[in-house]
């Protein structure tokens, strides 16, 4: 389980009045922002350490939830046992110059078989694979403290990893010509990660975790050591029920539909007012939810909205169509004048299917391979058509603009292969409120 992620485990509390629409709750949900440091356990690079700025997110549902790098789906429920599709990143700390070449960082995909105890304990069971198929298992034993200002989640895991597992990831099989194949074998990891309550919602994040080797890869030629560390520290804000006062919420849930044209601008320059038209056109319509979080943020009212997403990126005459899956956390606030207008900005993660021509150019321009997973950020504005129209029963409209932007941190994070870049469209919406 890797070290930065900070698990959100409540259960999502219902809405008193379903009958009601602005009769929500405050959901659980956070962002976040940390920097991991690992030791690099290959002898190319050995010794030295291997940082990575890491975003994240929480969101945890009735079904779904999503807790800083890990993501699933409530397959099932009964008491105490709970079985869960999941998607977990994994991270891969080769050196920094060889990660934009190899990929960087992985994700691994699977189910989770869990067991909850009344003293916290809890027990979990993964059956793992990545996206060739190459094998592992890890049992988890752990046990969590949450108090008011404190969440704490120590744990102890072995992780069963197969041969084609070994070898690809730690013998480098099939990334240098000294890789070799290594048999299966078993790591154990122990560590743990919490968060504290500063004020309001504000946090702060930290993990800390060792792992020891199995005997194939420890004797690896391609290993130089027998332990690697790693620590996380960052901050985040959270709405934690656990800490403030269940309450209802006036945010309403929404539906939004977009269409746009991609730009060979960077987002400075399209929030100056700069845009440069890219000249094959090319398109992407998308389709997003909003589900309510939240209402204010600081005391400051504030809409807040867990938002999945999916785009079509239209086939041109330099493209084939692709589709685009976003998950992200949004705000929105409001300005009463002349009409009801909103400022709104969404932090989060894109995973497109096939990399657009836009985003390829730019990349394939400053020497990056380009990455599929990249971060997510969305910058609106729009206005209230009924209040525009003067017409009471388009209350619930609203006409806007967005920019659909993808990148990497400026060559901060391994999980985005190293690469600074990405890409732009330009595009107007309608949401409705129900």
């Amino acid at each position: 389980m890797a070290s930065s992620e900070i698990e959100q485990i409540e259960e999502p509390i219902k809405s008193k009045d379903l009958n009601t629409l602005r009769d929500e709750r405050s959901k659980n949900w956070g962002v976040a922002i940390g920097l991991r440091n690992a030791g690099i356990p290959y002898t190319e690079g050995a010794g030295n350490i291997i940082s990575s700025t890491v975003p994240m997110m929480f969101y945890s549902g009735e079904h779904l939830y999503w807790s800083g790098l890990e993501g699933g789906v409530h397959l099932w429920k009964k008491e105490e046992f709970q079985l869960n599709g999941i998607i977990r990143m994994r991270f891969f700390d080769i050196p920094t110059v060889s990660q934009n070449e190899v990929g960087g960082d992985t994700g691994d995909f699977g189910f989770q078989l869990k067991r909850t105890f009344l003293d916290g304990m809890y027990l979990d069971l993964d059956f793992l694979s990545d996206d060739d198929y190459r094998l592992q298992g890890v049992a988890s034993l752990g046990k969590i403290i949450h108090k008011n200002d404190y969440y704490i989640d120590a744990s102890l895991s072995a992780r069963y990893k197969s041969a084609r597992f070994n070898s690809f990831y730690y013998g480098l099989s099939e990334y240098r010509q000294n890789g070799v194949d290594i048999g299966a074998g078993m790591d154990l990891k122990a560590g743990l990660k919490g968060r504290y309550h500063l004020v309001s919602n504000l946090y702060l994040l930290g993990a800390a975790y060792a792992t020891y080797f199995d005997k194939n890869v420890r004797h690896a030629p391609t290993i130089d050591v027998n332990w690697q560390g790693e620590v996380f520290g960052g901050f985040g804000f959270f709405n934690d029920n656990k800490r403030h006062t269940e309450r209802d919420i006036s945010t309403r849930p929404y539906w939004r539909i977009a269409h746009g044209f991609a730009t060979e601008s960077n987002i400075g320059d399209i929030l100056m007012g700069d845009t440069i038209e890219d000249p094959h056109r090319n398109q992407l319509t998308s389709l997003a939810y909003g589900h309510p979080l939240s209402d204010s943020l600081f005391g400051v009212p504030l809409d807040i909205y867990f938002t999945p997403m999916v785009a079509w990126h239209w086939a041109s005459d330099v493209q084939s169509s692709s589709l685009e899956w976003v998950g992200a956390i949004k705000a929105y606030y409001t300005v009463n004048w002349p009409s009801k207008w909103r400022i709104g900005l969404a932090e989060g993660l894109s995973y497109i299917k096939r990399i657009s021509y836009i985003e390829s150019k730019e990349l394939n321009q400053k020497g990056y391979k380009p990455s599929q997973l990249l971060n997510y950020v969305d910058v609106s504005l729009d206005v209230n058509l009924g209040d525009l129209l003067g017409m009471k029963s388009l209350d619930r409209a609203w006409l806007g603009y967005s920019v659909h932007h993808r990148s990497a941190i400026f060559e901060k994070s391994s999980q985005f292969a190293r690469i600074k870049g990405g890409s732009n469209y330009n595009t107007l919406y309608l949401q409705i409120d129900f």
